[in-house]
């Protein structure tokens, strides 16, 4: 990060003389190619949802997550009523576009225009959703719309041990920044809380980095990729020495 010298001759961050606080996301759908994006409708999407997320998939989802597992239908319908009618987090369903059924859920949260930020959080994706083009793509358009609405910064957080979740992170092009010890409690334990971003000045090379690989050219006959999102968004990583190396958690 530069600095410049203010007129006491102290360093201080670069003006912003230009810049101006993005509007707070609305609720609209994102078309890709391999997902929809639409906002949370319980009505529409809760029976696909406890279908993928609680009936038929592995508990260990919920383990990094601050609610659940849901014992009954009624319980995680109730839920769904609440998230739906929040503000911040802003829940959305990734529909299967062949089906139109609902395979997953994603979030922006701690919306800050103020500051021109905003994360991505509350991942549940389904077995059918985990590791697949749709799963990648949902995460592109989340970003993409972010930086189009002009946030500058996009933050990914995440409990220190969630070893699945970091790797995601870095696969998907985030900056590891720190690791915030003892940051909060939840589920009856401490959690040291892993961070990480993309910041508007990155967005144009990872945009490509995303575009590249989305491309049908990179996927065979079966949608199987020819070549690894990882390979272009670890290069873009390495080129920033400003950042910490990353500390794998301590028990």
């Amino acid at each position: 990060m530069s600095a410049c010298l203010n007129p006491l001759g102290q360093p201080v961050g670069p003006s912003l003389p230009h810049w101006q606080p993005p509007p707070f996301p609305t609720r609209e759908a994102v078309t890709g190619r391999f997902c929809h994006l639409q906002p949370l409708d319980p009505n529409r999407h809760g029976t696909d949802l406890h279908s993928v997320l609680c009936a038929d998939s592995d508990p260990r989802i919920w383990t990094y997550l601050p609610y659940g597992p849901f014992a009954t239908s009624d319980e995680f319908s109730h839920w769904l009523q609440i998230q739906a009618k929040a503000e911040d987090p802003q829940f959305y369903a990734i529909l299967d576009p062949s089906t139109q059924r609902a395979v997953g859920l994603a979030s922006y949260l701690r919306i800050t225009p103020a500051a021109g930020s905003i994360e991505v959080g509350h991942l549940l994706f389904s077995p059918t959703l985990r590791r697949t083009p749709a799963a990648t793509e949902a995460m592109y358009l989340m970003m993409a719309r972010a930086f189009r609405l002009g946030y500058r910064r996009y933050e990914w957080k995440c409990d220190a041990w969630n070893e699945p979740s970091r790797a995601a992170a870095r696969r998907l092009g985030f900056a590891f920044e720190g690791l915030f010890r003892q940051a909060i409690v939840y589920k009856g334990r401490s959690r040291d809380t892993a961070w990480y971003s993309v910041i508007d000045r990155d967005w144009p090379e990872l945009e490509a980095v995303f575009r590249k690989w989305l491309d049908p050219s990179n996927f065979d006959e079966h949608q199987r990729q020819r070549a690894r999102l990882s390979a272009g968004t670890e290069s873009l990583r390495l080129r920033d020495a400003s950042l910490p190396e990353e500390p794998r958690p301590v028990a």
